[in-house]
């Protein structure tokens, strides 16, 4: 019986003529056509005027922040449920992360708790589409006016997906994407940053290449950076991979309509699944999430579905609960209930465009098998 790896990614287009066309030409490194090519075409599907590409998803964060100036005692309201990435790019700027808690509904951060977090040390709002619905995003705009504060706009999970007809990602003062493997297009590893703003592009594009000057002499620098270049082997899978991005569309809709189909039943058992719509947009179903009545629950699916060689992921961590976090003295004495129920007890299924029919077939018949 063949493993089911939680993701496997998909290669049926242009991915293998454009490699060989960057092998052939010896345009492997960081300088190559299809960098700015990759940039333009991905930065036009998404909406915003200019694209930074990077060498991935966290790299792309550590530059939005400092290219915005936040930094030592500056604060950043951002959700505790989420993956480790946003809150490092923040703690490592020197700034301190300020957490709100989980819709219990989405999953994402609840922006009703946002407001209260506000302080005069407020920087910025750091929003994170978690999973396949995208935050709410009016109120966080508002407040942003409101306040003064810019957007950052962790969009890792949402290639294609819309908040009241118009992309994720074309929100931000500085917007981020991932391409790891596990994503809607894949680089291997690689990231974006999105933008409206010529002098912020032209920032991000310096911090992204160890701030050598334009216009100085090479090797003289007046600043840090990082390398953080994207390299032309990169770019043209993710162009090959964005020429398919409405049909990697259309897979992922059709397994996460097969899930609900076959386990809608799990509901009456108190599981919970991810939520087909809301007012604002339809699931692109990143992952298919289910939260159990439990963590003893939860840990025996896993293993029951680890013994048939089905592969799972349990969901992210609570920044507040993290180890690292906790040991530089960050959020003592911070709970929020419903995103620790969501670490505790949730757990994503094979999700990846490559997953064939019959995978999917047998993940539902065993999970039935392991429930009943």
């Amino acid at each position: 019986m063949n493993p089911i790896p939680v993701n496997t990614p998909l290669f049926n287009g242009n991915e293998l003529k454009y490699l060989t066309e960057c092998i052939e030409t010896g345009w492997i490194s960081s300088e190559g056509p299809f960098i700015a090519k990759f940039e333009k075409e991905f930065s036009q599907y998404i909406g915003p005027k200019y694209g930074v590409a990077v060498s991935n998803g966290s790299a792309a964060l550590d530059i939005a922040v400092k290219a915005l100036n936040i930094c030592t005692g500056d604060e950043v309201i951002m959700p505790t449920f989420t993956i480790i990435s946003p809150a490092q790019s923040v703690v490592t700027a020197g700034a301190v992360p300020v957490l709100v808690d989980s819709d219990p509904i989405t999953w994402n951060m609840d922006v009703l708790q946002v407001e209260a977090k506000i302080t005069p040390r407020t920087k910025a709002i750091l929003v994170v589409h978690i999973y396949g619905l995208p935050v709410d995003m009016d109120p966080i705009l508002q407040l942003a006016k409101k306040y003064q504060l810019k957007i950052i706009e962790d969009a890792a999970e949402m290639h294609g997906q819309t908040y009241n007809g118009q992309k994720c990602g074309s929100f931000g003062d500085l917007s981020i994407f991932s391409f790891y493997p596990n994503k809607h297009i894949t680089t291997g590893e690689g990231g974006m940053i999105l933008t409206n703003d010529l002098a912020l592009a032209e920032r991000c594009r310096k911090l992204r290449n160890l701030c050598f000057e334009p216009n100085g002499p090479r090797f003289v620098h007046h600043e840090l950076g990082w390398n953080y270049r994207m390299t032309n082997l990169q770019a043209a899978l993710g162009l090959a991979q964005l020429e398919q991005i409405d049909h990697f569309l259309t897979i992922k809709k059709d397994i996460g309509n097969t899930y609900q189909t076959q386990l809608s039943f799990l509901t009456e058992l108190g599981f919970r699944l991810p939520k087909p719509s809301t007012a604002f947009a339809h699931n692109i179903n990143w992952v298919f999430g289910i939260v159990a009545p439990g963590i003893k629950i939860k840990e025996k699916i896993v293993e029951g579905l680890a013994k048939e060689k089905i592969g799972t992921r349990p969901f992210f961590w609570c920044m507040h609960q993290q180890p690292v976090f906790q040991n530089m003295g960050l959020f003592k004495n911070e709970s929020y209930p419903v995103a620790e129920e969501l670490a505790n007890n949730g757990f994503y299924l094979p999700s990846g465009l490559g997953l064939k029919q019959e995978e999917l077939v047998r993940v539902t018949e065993v999970l039935k098998a392991i429930i009943s």
